[in-house]
């Protein structure tokens, strides 16, 4: 075990005798006696701000004070990173956590980042994940996504596709199965996830990878269609739609989602937001809105668990960005 993980697991281990040692949320606690604020580091309207609007409403209920959700997009979420630096640590400001800001895929791909997310991040807990659709503009002519795979190989360089940013998890996706099938594509980085959507729907872009969130606002647009899903099996929500696993064996690429506070934030803080947190997860009603927006909620989950989470991705898509020289602006 290297440095770095032997550092994750002490301050897992610390967030996990902390969330022991205090009371369960039902008890009476000093936090928060205020409004909380919930930085999304995307924009709206993407999947990242409308699973976090989802979290933010559920822990309102649980804390009792209003979760107002500031969306600070920029960067691959490093933006709300440093918003979040800049915070004081008390658990007052929280930021939904990516694999951009929270696996250190970040660190990198940008070169001069104002923030550690090593020692500066104390992550509390996972809340959902999601998978994504590959949609796709009516104006190629594929109706599933082998024959997709088909026409991209008789047309090399001829497909393109849109994405959040060089590093984005959706960049990534697309070049692991570009990767791993031999397809010669071109990648187009957005800095607004409605650009890229507003170009997908007139032909502009041939095709995005996008979070089941954000795909479920077209599904019934004419102009795309939804041709594979990086979840391990089909979904129901999703009738005719089938996996990349089923093109690719083993393939999958989901996008997990948490909460994270400064690190330095009070043991009674982070063990408040913690309980909300789980209260929120076994409420049948929490786990209906995550999957009215196509999201998977996640199990009760303690900060090691998230750690661990967050290592796999950082082992996954780092050797990618790595493996592809990977550099953002």
């Amino acid at each position: 075990m290297n440095q770095r993980d032997t550092a994750l697991t002490r301050r897992a281990a610390l967030g996990g005798s902390l969330l022991l040692a205090t009371p369960r949320i039902g008890r009476a606690a000093p936090f928060p006696d205020r409004a909380l604020r919930l930085l999304v580091p995307y924009g709206g309207g993407g999947q990242t701000d409308i699973v976090s609007r989802v979290t933010a409403d559920a822990l309102q209920q649980r804390l009792g004070q209003a979760v107002v959700v500031d969306n600070r997009p920029g960067g691959a979420g490093n933006v709300a990173a440093e918003a979040l630096v800049r915070s004081p640590a008390d658990g007052y400001t929280m930021m939904t956590a990516t694999m951009g800001t929270n696996s250190g895929l970040n660190a990198l791909l940008y070169r001069n980042l104002t923030y550690d997310w090593e020692k500066d991040f104390l992550p509390i807990g996972q809340f959902c994940s999601t998978a994504h659709a590959l949609v796709v503009h009516r104006s190629i002519p594929a109706e599933d996504f082998p024959s997709l795979v088909g026409w991209i190989r008789q047309n090399p360089g001829k497909f393109n596709f849109a994405s959040a940013g060089v590093g984005a998890s959706t960049h990534l996706l697309m070049e692991d199965i570009g990767g791993r099938l031999g397809l010669d594509m071109v990648h187009v980085p957005y800095r607004q996830s409605t650009q890229a959507m507003t170009d997908l729907l007139s032909g502009r872009i041939h095709a995005r990878c996008m979070g089941l969130p954000e795909a479920e606002t077209v599904r019934n647009v004419a102009s795309v269609r939804a041709l594979g899903i990086t979840s391990a099996e089909r979904r129901d929500a999703w009738p005719g739609v089938p996996t990349v696993a089923e093109t690719l064996p083993g393939f999958t690429g989901l996008a997990h989602f948490g909460i994270t506070v400064r690190t330095g934030t009070p043991p009674e803080a982070v063990a408040r937001i913690s309980a909300a947190l789980n209260d929120a997860l076994d409420d049948p009603r929490v786990k209906a809105g995550y999957e009215r927006v196509g999201a998977d909620i996640a199990p009760r989950n303690t900060p090691e668990d998230f750690y661990r989470v967050t290592r796999a991705d950082a082992a996954r898509w780092g050797s990618l960005i790595q493996r592809l020289n990977l550099v953002a602006d």
